[in-house]
């Protein structure tokens, strides 16, 4: 499926991406009685359920959903730490999810990765300076000692850490400075791609603009492409291009930001987007859900949102919806909408 906002070639696809994560512990686990039978059953979590999209040299696709949707899961899929059950994700056109560790090598150089913790993200017993060369003396051995340390250097200021600090430990420094220096040790390599997960959810929000500047800044200058994960939509918001919304691992609309956060089309989209926080209290407008909410063991068949959606038929219940362009630039997965009764 092609979702793409332009014509130009995207920088990374993802086509039918599925992960599934197998629970059922050991064969005695598995074993359960059936009619008089031993039977072997599988606790399979389907955290991905046939994901597509396509993100566009320079821009930021950003990620948003409930916890447990998915899209951390996404993120580490699409950077090859997780093995995708089925699909594919195409970088640069050549697709990388079935590389080895060597043939993947090259294109760990252009993907790099921000996490959210910046506590557990850097190695307690490394100064920072170790922290920073090491990715750099592994990808470019022929570096002199000089070049190494002038890239420290560079790298150090460009997130606003003194370079004086390099030799002090990650314990020395504060939240924030730490989500830096984990920042810094993204860029080292000079990537194209970068992936962003929850990259401010852990710090004072304080702290959160700051880092958020930063992350713009070096996309400026480095004209850098970003996959942003994050919960916080008045962010998403300020810093996407555009804005994938995902529920129960299935993708519910793609858009860019502006049209999505002014007029979502999709159910789940127009809750979300109706629960952010306002001047005054919540708006008027808010958009409660209830039912039960389902579990990525057990997903409800036909649409996974039609046991909380306002607007679910019959065939929301048995068919599931495909993922369609509903105006230029804008995929919604809705029967809903694609019948016109939104």
């Amino acid at each position: 499926m092609n979702v793409e906002p332009a014509n130009t070639a995207p920088l990374l696809e993802v086509r039918d991406l599925v992960k599934h994560f197998d629970i059922s512990g050991g064969l005695l686990e598995q074993l359960t009685l059936q009619g008089g039978r031993m039977v072997r059953r599988r606790t399979l979590v389907r955290a991905i359920n046939g994901v597509s999209l396509t993100i566009q040299p320079g821009e930021t696709l950003s990620v948003v959903g409930e916890s447990g949707c998915g899209k951390s899961t996404l993120a580490r899929a699409v950077m090859g730490l997780y093995q995708p059950t089925a699909g594919q994700v195409r970088y640069g056109g050549e697709r990388i999810d079935n590389l080895d560790s060597r043939a993947m090598m090259p294109f760990r150089r252009k993907m790099q990765m921000v996490f959210q913790d910046p506590y557990a993200s850097l190695n307690p017993r490394m100064t920072v300076r170790q922290i920073l060369e090491e990715p750099l003396r592994f990808h470019h051995p022929g570096h002199t000692e000089a070049e190494v340390r002038d890239k420290v250097a560079e790298v150090m200021r460009q997130v606003g850490v003194r370079p004086g600090w390099a030799d002090n430990y990650p314990h020395e420094f504060s939240g924030g400075q730490r989500q830096r220096i984990s920042i810094a040790r993204a860029l080292m390599v000079d990537p194209a791609f970068v992936v962003a997960d929850e990259p401010i959810a852990a710090l004072d929000v304080s702290i959160q603009a700051q880092i958020l500047n930063l992350l713009m800044d070096a996309q400026d200058q480095r004209g850098l492409t970003y996959l942003f994960i994050s919960h916080d939509l008045s962010v998403v918001r300020h810093i996407s291009t555009r804005v994938a919304v995902m529920y129960l691992g299935c993708l519910c609309e793609l858009a860019p930001a502006d049209p999505l956060f002014e007029a979502p089309l999709h159910p789940y989209t127009q809750a979300l987007l109706s629960a952010i926080p306002r001047l005054g209290g919540k708006a008027s407008g808010h958009i409660r859900l209830t039912g039960d909410v389902p579990t990525p063991i057990n997903l409800p068949p036909g649409c996974v949102f039609h046991g909380r959606c306002r607007q679910a038929a019959q065939r929301c219940r048995e068919e599931v919806p495909a993922l369609r362009e509903h105006a230029p630039g804008r995929f919604v997965a809705c029967h809903a909408v694609e019948e016109g009764r939104i």
